[in-house]
């Protein structure tokens, strides 16, 4: 044994040929944490003192190669200064460049996952091979940095700048034939065949086949591109990524200008560039809330792991419902390999729900991302039926039909009487309350809410709603085929409205009155969209659909009259007298035409002017600021109340609920996260300089108090 530590070993395999090992002890998965590097470097020290030494493969006894940094020590490295950041990743570098500095030839056999530091580690040795299955990239963009360990200097010398610039600003996860055409990886083969791959380069450097040190200097040296094509290259690229980023994610342009800044140096310059660079970054309040955001997805999926030990099996689900939103949830639980049976009253919503599935699988075709045989598995998983047949083979039942009480208690007495005694059922509302719903149910310890988004494809939030009766192992087995249809849970507590709907009416409820005031609902969508909203409030009742809106508005006024009654007639309303119902019959506060591809665009439309008039109290140009603040107090203030209410079980859950259900700016990390930037007191003041709007503008006293003494909601 050369060295023997608890992350890495490195051992002779054959004829001088050493192998150095990652398997850190007590993980799943190897990643660049403290320990790691430090034995990195005792390792390198080793094998340069090892005589008769003639090359190194690298390797990982894990299913995934590196995973990346040990992101749970970032919160905590990122709150030095930068000059410590600075001195930290040169002190990480030294490591990573006594390996590529080795005096033989280095290969790394790439057997999984190999991300951020993971890759790095791979881009140090002279030649990499790696599995078909597995992936590479550089994705630190999405925590608001980017490489630190040499990535930016390595990649872009190894596969140029164009690439090294898709790779890095984009933050991809890149699949083996893509890593092979680009030049980021020199051969590609079997798992079981890396480690006899790799020696065979070795065997080919050392007989002087292929030169080792040469490619060695290329990716130490400067960028091979005169001043021309370095500025051209540079710049397009800056104004192509700025574009696609945004103002407000400045990492992506930032690696290109660090790239540009080292494209003329040699490595150990490049690399103090690049160290000053990430730096800057990881100051970056957005790095924070990312990193941050990470972090909380992390302690939502440990939630949810922990619920999954106490779930039943679902081997086979049904949905009540086949309209747009059953035909959802039938495709994505079929998708994911849960059959499921589709039942409706009619042949007409059968037919609507197959269609809808039909559709998304086609659109996974047509892009390549699945097979016809494919596509004709995933639809032999979805059963249609207009009676309760099967329903006793049953696990878990998701009720999607009208969102009307009444019926809702109809179908679900019916359904609990056609099912075993053990099996789950669940309600995808998305305001009635769990506990009314439970009412006349004979076993209410089987019920919950299991709330999807629209469309259900594409939103990654369920929210678990737990009533009073609700047992855990309702929870637990809900929990479990959430993430088995590929979502992420969060259990929420039941209320009207639950927690994203609840947060989300205050914020409409800013958006009415500010209307009602004289602000031009254009200019208030133009100004959240560039707050960091997917879409403005306009644009968002549009989508959402205004009898939806109205109906759930209803719901909440009911259950939280002092804040949520309107004592106003609102644009809101006049669009839905006006049968104005949004995307759904094209024209809502904007009117909608079909673009090329056959997605509804908006169009400005004067008559929404003419048709609001009467509501709207004059003309007012109120400035960005107090637009924000009027949206985002009410929004922020409700997230409290959740809180402090139990609705959600701590401030991570919360964040991560809007960030998931309604699309709440990620680089802000939450409304909660968004509370604690600003600071709790100036949030305090800022909210009561609007409290002559009322108690949607109140702070609570829990609030005040936090603000008082300084408390935050995180750390």
């Amino acid at each position: 044994m050369i060295y023997e530590g608890k992350a890495i070993t490195v051992k002779e395999i054959e004829g001088g040929i050493a192998q150095l090992n990652f398997d850190l002890q007590g993980e799943s998965v190897n990643k660049f944490n403290r320990l790691t590097i430090e034995e990195l470097g005792a390792a390198a020290e080793a094998l340069k003192s090892q005589k008769n030494l003639k090359g190194l493969v690298v390797t990982s006894s894990k299913d995934s190669f590196i995973v990346g940094a040990d992101i749970t020590e970032f919160t905590e490295l990122f709150a030095g200064s930068e000059e410590d950041l600075v001195a930290n990743n040169l002190k990480a570098n030294e490591v990573f460049n006594a390996i590529e500095d080795l005096p033989v030839p280095t290969v790394t056999a790439i057997n999984g996952i190999a991300l951020g530091g993971g890759f790095e580690m791979c881009l140090a040795t002279d030649y990499r091979v790696m599995a078909p299955k597995a992936k590479v990239g550089l994705p630190e963009v999405k925590l608001g940095i980017f490489p630190g360990f040499g990535g930016t200097v390595r990649l872009s010398r190894l596969v140029g700048v164009d690439n090294a610039v898709e790779w890095i600003a984009g933050g991809t996860e890149n699949r083996a034939d893509a890593a092979l055409k680009t030049g980021a990886v020199d051969a590609v083969v079997e798992a079981d065949k890396l480690v006899d791959a790799a020696v065979a380069i070795i065997n080919q450097c050392n007989e002087g086949k292929l030169d080792h040190m040469g490619r060695r200097e290329e990716k130490k040296g400067k960028i091979k591109l005169n001043a021309m094509e370095s500025m051209m290259a540079f710049e397009i690229s800056k104004a192509f990524v700025a574009g696609k980023a945004g103002k407000n994610y400045p990492a992506p342009v930032e690696a290109i200008k660090t790239m540009q800044k080292h494209a003329s140096l040699t490595r150990d310059k490049a690399i103090e560039v690049e160290a000053k660079g990430f730096a800057k970054m990881a100051k970056t309040n957005v790095a924070a809330c990312l990193v941050g955001l990470f972090l909380n997805d992390q302690a939502l999926k440990k939630k949810a792991s922990a619920w999954e030990k106490e779930a039943s099996d679902v081997n086979l689900a049904a949905v009540l419902g086949a309209g747009i939103m059953g035909g959802g949830v039938a495709f994505q639980s079929a998708l994911k390999g849960t059959p499921i049976i589709m039942k409706d009253i009619n042949q007409d919503g059968i037919k609507l729900g197959l269609n809808e599935a039909k559709k998304l699988l086609s659109k996974r075709v047509a892009k390549g991302k699945m097979n016809a045989d494919k596509m004709g598995d995933v639809l032999n998983n979805i059963t249609p039926t207009l009676n309760y047949g099967d329903f006793k083979n049953v696990d878990l039942v998701v009720e999607a039909v009208v969102e009307n009480p009444k019926v809702k208690d109809a179908v679900l007495r019916e359904t609990e009487d056609a099912v075993r005694e053990d099996t789950i059922l669940t309600s995808n509302t998305s305001t009635i309350s769990i506990n009314l719903l439970a009412k006349n149910l004979k076993r209410p310890e089987n019920f919950c809410g299991m709330h999807f988004f629209n469309p259900v494809h594409m939103m990654p939030l369920v929210e678990v709603i737990r009533g009073e009766k609700t047992s855990d192992r309702a929870i637990a087995t809900t929990v479990a085929y959430a993430k088995a249809m590929g979502k992420t849970p969060i259990v929420v507590n039941d209320c009207p409205g639950f927690l994203v709907n609840r947060v989300l009416f205050p914020y409409f409820g800013g958006f009415a009155a500010l209307v009602r005031d004289g602000a031009d609902f254009q200019k208030i969508d133009k100004v959240m969209e560039k707050f960091g909203w997917p879409m403005g409030p306009a644009y968002l009742l549009d989508v959402v659909g205004m009898d939806t809106a109205r109906h759930a508005n209803e719901v909440m006024a009911d259950g939280f009259p002092d804040r949520m009654k309107a004592d106003f007639k609102s644009a809101i309303d006049v669009m839905f007298e006006n049968d104005r119902y949004g995307q759904k019959n094209d024209k809502g506060f904007y009117r909608y035409e079909e673009d090329k591809k056959g997605k509804p665009k908006k169009v400005v439309d004067e008559e929404t002017y003419k048709l609001i008039e009467p509501v709207v109290n004059g003309s007012k140009d109120f400035d960005e600021e107090e637009i924000i603040a009027r949206m985002m107090i009410p929004l922020c203030l409700e997230t409290v109340r959740c809180l402090e209410d139990n609705i959600v079980e701590d401030p991570a859950d919360a964040d991560m609920g809007l960030i998931y259900g309604i699309g709440f700016p990620p680089f802000r990390g939450g409304a909660l996260r968004y509370i604690d930037d600003m600071g709790v007191d100036k949030f305090v003041e800022l909210a009561d300089k609007y409290a002559d709007l009322g108690p949607l503008y109140a702070p609570t006293e829990k609030l005040r108090e936090m603000a008082k003494t300084g408390k935050k909601f995180f750390g």
